[in-house]
């Protein structure tokens, strides 16, 4: 995995870089990205607005697919950043313990990884404890959280469902993702820019170019 780093409201050339792009700091291995510079900051911001836009955890694969398509990505964007997060233990109880409120586990759920996550989030247990997405290569940006899926060891219900909803087109790319590293690189850094550069860009006198990426400018 990699960080885009923004120091300011510009930056110079790094480590071969276009001037017009920043870089990315190599942590977790994976692929290296530029990206486009001249993107401003919003003034303001919405937890309401952020919740009903933003994916769930507990949505169904069609909810998701329809938020993502709302903002332009569509179902390879999708797959393709899935593996892009650090969930609490919140997310994953009612999936151990009451899914859907049948007051069961999720059925798509292997018994191995059904065992290991209850012993990580206990019921009743610490709610905000962080958990691996990928649990085999903890520390390794790759594509093992394809194969997770194809293993019916996801970590998230929203996770399992690429692979598991039926007659989806996300089967067919968790396959190639799993079977091809390459293939997920290309695809993870081409929505990534996706994602980062063009979803609501601010034009005109709309927002403002950040001295601190924190906070607006006048505070």
């Amino acid at each position: 995995m990699h960080v885009v780093v923004r120091t300011g409201p510009f930056k110079g050339n790094i480590s071969g870089c276009n001037p017009k792009t920043v870089c990315d700091d190599e942590n977790f291995g994976g692929p290296s990205w530029g990206s486009f510079l001249g993107r401003k900051d919003g003034l303001t911001a919405s937890q309401t607005g952020a919740n009903k836009a933003l994916p769930s955890a507990f949505d169904p694969l069609i909810a998701i697919a329809s938020k993502f398509a709302a903002v332009g990505l569509d179902s390879r964007d999708l797959v393709a950043l899935c593996p892009f997060i650090w969930p609490r233990s919140l997310f994953l109880t009612p999936r151990l313990y009451d899914f859907n409120k049948t007051r069961k586990p999720d059925p798509t759920l292997s018994r191995t990884q059904l065992k290991i996550l209850q012993k990580s989030c206990p019921r009743g247990g610490n709610r905000t404890a962080l958990t691996n997405l990928d649990p085999t290569t903890v520390n390794t940006f790759d594509n093992r959280y394809f194969s997770n899926l194809q293993a019916s060891a996801g970590l998230l219900q929203s996770d399992q469902e690429l692979f598991s909803t039926p007659k989806s087109n996300t089967v067919e790319m968790v396959n190639q993702f799993s079977a091809n590293q390459t293939a997920f690189f290309e695809s993870f850094v081409a929505s990534m820019i996706k994602m980062i550069s063009y979803i609501s860009v601010l034009t005109g006198m709309e927002g403002e170019v950040r001295t601190r990426c924190r906070r607006v400018n006048n505070i």
